[in-house]
């Protein structure tokens, strides 16, 4: 049985997002049980690699459930540390037909190739979306989706993009009703973040296996197997499919650089390869609108420049 997650994202080239139903005993529960609050974890599977989305999951329950079920029941950890076939069967048990982890609510956003290397290659530079931004704001998507189901959130624990103290004060501020911990390595640490860091691992290594490509490796920048992929299906204009790689990943800019220079591929110029920094583009947009308003006011009033 494929995971919601994978069926909500499969074959599209933006990103989608998933929330599971929320589970009876939160929805059945009274909002002002402080003595057993509601937890979530965050995580995410495929940050570094050049080929496939990067998945952000949530994972959601009451602790004592947390505590008292799947702690001494199963072997959530980070989702490294555990087998490909442990990590499906641990996610199988919150969707499948006889679901055993049935009190756990779980939400996925899936960011693809296309929509990571279209914001960070935006132009001007100045308005570049880059990885973290987009990070952040996905975690923020989640949550909020969540809390408009109707769960009052009391804690959330986050593994850390970039630094974990701006990071909580920025979810903090975001969320002022909702106590933060944004922690490295929250996979390891916290048992609800091992959890979602499971449905993220799964819902992306699903999604990677629906290419339909064989020997493609890890898929991270560094790995042979994933470069010699690059180099064999790399075509002459296009390079490679668009919900497939990740264009703006230095990996996928060096060999496509390489190909035309070898003749092999078309040369692509670039506006703002002509321009040194960001500060000079600004300053020659500055330059060139102020020229254009002087232009507009040294003109005549005549009929030509009146309709043109």
């Amino acid at each position: 049985m494929t995971p919601p997650t994978v069926q909500e994202a499969l074959n599209s080239l933006h990103s989608k997002s998933y929330f599971s139903p929320v589970p009876t005993n939160i929805t059945e529960s009274d909002i002002n049980d402080h003595d057993d609050p509601i937890i979530l974890g965050v995580d995410e599977a495929g940050r570094g690699p050049v080929l496939g989305p990067m998945v952000y999951g949530v994972a959601y329950c009451k602790k004592s459930y947390q505590d008292s079920v799947i702690i001494p029941n199963y072997s959530f950890d980070d989702s490294k540390k555990l087998t490909d076939p442990v990590r499906r069967q641990l996610f199988s048990y919150m969707y499948g037909e006889t679901r055993q982890i049935d009190q756990v609510g779980y939400a996925t956003t899936v960011i693809t190739p296309l929509d990571i290397s279209s914001g960070m290659s935006r132009f001007p530079p100045t308005k570049q979306y880059n990885l973290n931004e987009q990070a952040h704001d996905v975690t923020m998507g989640l949550i909020q989706g969540v809390l408009n189901q109707g769960v009052k959130l009391d804690h959330v624990y986050v593994d850390t993009v970039g630094p974990p103290l701006s990071y909580q004060k920025k979810l903090q501020e975001r969320f002022p009703n909702v106590k933060f911990t944004v922690e490295k390595k929250a996979d390891a640490l916290y048992c609800v973040v091992s959890v979602a860091s499971v449905v993220a691992k799964v819902t992306r290594d699903l999604l990677i296996e629906s290419l339909g490509f064989k020997n493609i490796g890890s898929g991270y920048p560094g790995d042979p197997n994933t470069k010699q992929w690059l180099r064999d299906t790399q075509t002459s204009v296009m390079g490679w499919p668009q919900n497939v790689v990740r264009f703006s990943w230095q990996t996928a800019k060096t060999l496509l650089d390489d190909n035309a220079e070898k003749g092999d591929g078309v040369d692509m110029q670039w506006e703002e390869d002509f321009i040194s920094t960001k500060k000079s583009l600004q300053k020659q947009w500055e330059r060139q609108l102020q020229e254009r308003k002087q232009m507009e006011q040294d003109l005549p009033i005549t009929l030509d420049n009146w309709y043109h």
